[in-house]
């Protein structure tokens, strides 16, 4: 088959630090490669560099050739005739991708005007065709939307509509199931596998998710610090590699943190919701009626002391929002919320800095929560205020390393901005914020979902730690199952809304009683068989 992607020797440095050092990578038509390792291992900055998309700042070397085309030395313009026509980009954070004041069926067009002679109309049933593949059919989900109305994994398939809108043979795509559900995930990459094998396009899949990989790669080259540390087919590298890095990476996929949590017998709970509802309005109908839509539907439950609850359900199913609700950020139409039997938040606002510093929460996407000009300590030490001691400058800053550290960070980020983070490193510093001033109740809305497995497994042992330390009660927010499972005690299915399923973590994975909690079970990649076997 012919060559799409030739990479020879490319090494990129930043203010005289090696990011990408003497990398090669060859791809054909057909054919998917899975570019896997650590945060901040370079897997990223590779392909930006393919995109043409490296910082000012960056100097590379070495080759980059694209269906025979050499990019190595391109213009910015010429770069530009060639992104989105030959080469398409999926990013990692729809939400700083897509353009908040364009409606998201004028984003996808606009792709297909700049690089054909089409009109406005044409180009728009293509923007909805290329919105119907990738999941966000026309019928269900207007062209006149904006990106703020969507979920996180709708942002992500209007990324994607974008991308194979003009059908590009080359398709770069930067952990682009990270914010889907299962469900979802496994139809993006089911429509990946057809652009491949159909349509001959050539897919380098940027991910930290090994299991994705197994599902949908023929190669795989993982990186660390920069380099290459080992590549193959698979299942080659999966089953039989020798690489000590491959064989972490492998163990802490599947890592299941120990909890030695000793439940009190007291069964009184720190977070309780009853019939909670939460409408938004919706379009109006022919008569011009307006039209609620109901995202949270008559919602109750409760999370007990040192507890880890996990709410899981497709893209739209109402877990974020209902979230949202608990914490006060979206009004309830009906029901209550209560943090240690009051009322949050309160009628007359009394109590609300205390009960603030008992539940803190992690949001999805963690450079949408920082303001861009504060540095690292400035950000996790923003929380300190709803603290009642009041810490010297030396005792935040001792305060600070030790929260670093524990999130698999170093002292020196102190003093960085978050626009020098990985997208895995941003949300380390998220987790950070809302644990320094040690809170009894957690909330995590996708928290982990852009971290690396290496990471991701020692945040899931420092949550277990503060629920043996200091009783933290976890409530989980996920569309990741396999998080859900290693950290949970009990598991909450959401489906239009509405819990249809509740039950013990094991006891609903292992014998699921509805039939969209099978569906939900039965979409997740099979990583088990491709596991290594330790030696």
């Amino acid at each position: 088959m012919t060559t799409l992607l030739d990479v020879r020797n490319l090494t990129i440095s930043i203010d005289n630090h090696v990011v990408v050092d003497d990398v090669s990578l060859r791809l054909k038509a057909g054919e998917i490669l899975g570019i896997a390792g650590e945060s901040g291992s370079g897997k990223t900055m590779t392909a930006l560099a393919i995109a043409g998309l490296l910082p000012e700042t960056a100097e590379m070397s070495g080759e980059i050739v694209v269906d025979g085309n050499d990019l190595t030395n391109a213009s910015e313009g010429h770069y530009c005739r060639v992104r989105g026509r030959d080469l398409g980009i999926v990013f990692q954070e729809p939400m700083t991708a897509l353009n908040p004041v364009q409606m998201i069926g004028e984003q996808v067009a606009e792709t297909v005007r700049i690089h054909r002679r089409v009109s406005r109309r044409d180009a728009q049933q293509m923007a909805e065709v290329a919105l119907e593949q990738a999941g966000l059919p026309p019928s269900r989900f207007s062209c006149d939307r904006y990106p703020h109305s969507l979920s996180g994994g709708q942002r992500q398939r209007v990324a994607l509509a974008i991308a194979i809108a003009l059908k590009p043979r080359l398709l770069i795509a930067d952990e682009p199931t990270t914010a889907l559900d299962v469900t979802t995930q496994a139809e993006i990459l089911g429509l990946f596998g057809r652009l491949v094998h159909e349509d001959g396009v050539a897919l380098v899949l940027v991910t930290h998710d090994l299991a994705v990989i197994t599902e949908t790669a023929d190669r795989v080259a993982l990186m660390n610090k920069g380099g290459i540390v080992d590549e193959g087919r698979l299942p080659d590298v999966f089953r039989s590699s020798c690489v000590a890095y491959t064989r972490r990476l492998l163990d802490d996929t599947t890592h299941v943190p120990v909890r030695k949590v000793t439940k009190t017998p007291e069964r009184t709970p720190v977070l309780e919701t009853r019939n909670l509802v939460r409408e938004y309005a919706g379009s109006r109908s022919w008569l011009g009626q307006p039209v609620s839509v109901r995202a949270v539907d008559d919602v109750s439950l409760s999370v007990f002391a040192n507890e880890n609850v996990g709410i899981v359900g497709e893209s739209g199913c109402g877990k974020s929002t209902l979230l949202r609700t608990i914490l006060g950020l979206d009004p309830a139409q009906s029901g209550q919320v209560t943090v240690f039997g009051r009322r949050f938040p309160t009628e007359d606002g009394s109590d609300m800095r205390w009960l603030r510093r008992k539940i803190q929460i992690v949001f999805q996407d963690p450079y949408g929560t920082f303001d861009p000009r504060w540095r690292v300590e400035r950000l996790i030490t923003e929380n300190l205020h709803l603290s009642d001691t009041r810490l010297t400058a030396g005792e935040t800053r001792r305060r600070v390393d030790a929260m670093l550290d524990q999130v698999g960070l170093q002292s020196t980020d102190a003093t960085r901005f978050p626009h020098e983070f990985s997208g895995g490193q941003r949300q380390r510093i998220a987790i950070a914020r809302a644990l320094i001033i040690e809170p009894a109740i957690l909330a995590l809305d996708e928290a982990l979902s852009a971290l690396d497995v290496s990471i991701r497994a020692r945040i899931l042992d420092l949550l277990a730690a503060l629920s043996e330390r200091l009783g933290v009660s976890c409530l989980f927010v996920t569309h990741d199952l396999s998080v859900a499972r290693a950290i949970t005690d009990r598991i909450l299915v959401m489906k239009d809304g509405r819990i249809v399923e509740e039950g013990g973590t094991e006891e609903v994975f292992t014998a699921p009683s509805h039939s969209y909690t099978r569906d939900l079970l039965a979409a997740v990649p099979n990583f088990e068989r491709l596991r290594v076997t330790s030696t």
